[in-house]
């Protein structure tokens, strides 16, 4: 299982939410490049990066961020927040990112998400299946839906997506464990690489979730309050 640390950017500073709140934000690091560096250090290879600014505007903010970690590290980054153009798009991967994560946009937009499947491969652009209460929120979590986690991800898999990461909004920032249950029945009735996101907060939730069968695992604050140390992860990695 890829272990897969995570970057939250407000104002270009490495943040973590609570619950998806934006009033609930918490700064770690004024630099998020020193962040990233410290994670390549520990023997990490892969960095989930969020913008989430951009989250929750009409277009993608921090790219300046995502030039200066794909450039200054060996991270291989999965870039999401603000993805709501062809434009976009090529911003983000002509500023480093390998994969991008597309989650409001499958909802807002999906015959274009559709296009950059076909253009891009499924190899580069991962679905985002961010819920609460098992309905999907868009607008960097500001806004909900009526539409069924699992039913999402069996349409979009129907449509040929391979990799999703799945956030239980209601797990996030909380270090009380992750959702092992629904990542368990994603698991079950699909046959997506899944990437489990949210409440991580020890080395035996990331044991656990490599045993129910998840491809990788996004840990955000678990790692800045010392709830799990770098040099734990490494030995996973």
């Amino acid at each position: 299982m890829r272990i897969i640390p995570a970057i939250d950017i407000i104002g270009g500073k490495c943040v973590r939410l609570t619950k998806g709140d934006y009033s609930a934000q918490k700064i770690y690091n004024e630099n998020p490049l020193e962040a990233a560096k410290e994670f390549e250090a520990n023997g990490i290879q892969y960095l989930h990066l969020v913008d989430l600014d951009g989250a929750k505007s009409k277009r993608i903010i921090n790219h300046k961020v995502l030039y200066e970690i794909s450039t200054k590290t060996s991270l291989k980054i999965d870039f999401g927040g603000g993805l709501k153009s062809n434009e976009d798009l090529k911003i983000a991967f002509e500023n480093g990112a390998l994969q991008i994560t597309g989650g409001s946009i499958a909802i807002n937009n999906p015959a274009l998400f559709l296009e950059w499947l076909a253009a891009y491969s499924a190899e580069k652009i991962i679905l985002g299946a961010d819920c609460y209460n098992r309905k999907i929120a868009t607008q960097g979590w500001q806004k909900s839906s009526e539409v069924d986690v699992i039913d999402f991800i069996k349409d979009y898999e129907s449509k040929n997506f391979k990799y999703v990461i799945c956030t239980d909004i209601s797990k996030d920032g909380m270090l009380q464990g992750p959702s092992t249950g629904l990542y368990a029945e994603i698991l079950k009735k699909t046959n997506v690489k899944l990437i489990a996101s949210g409440g991580v907060s020890s080395i035996k939730d990331l044991e656990t979730l490599q045993e129910i069968g998840c491809e990788g695992a996004i840990i955000g604050k678990a790692i800045y309050e010392g709830k799990i140390k770098l040099n734990e992860l490494s030995e996973l990695c």
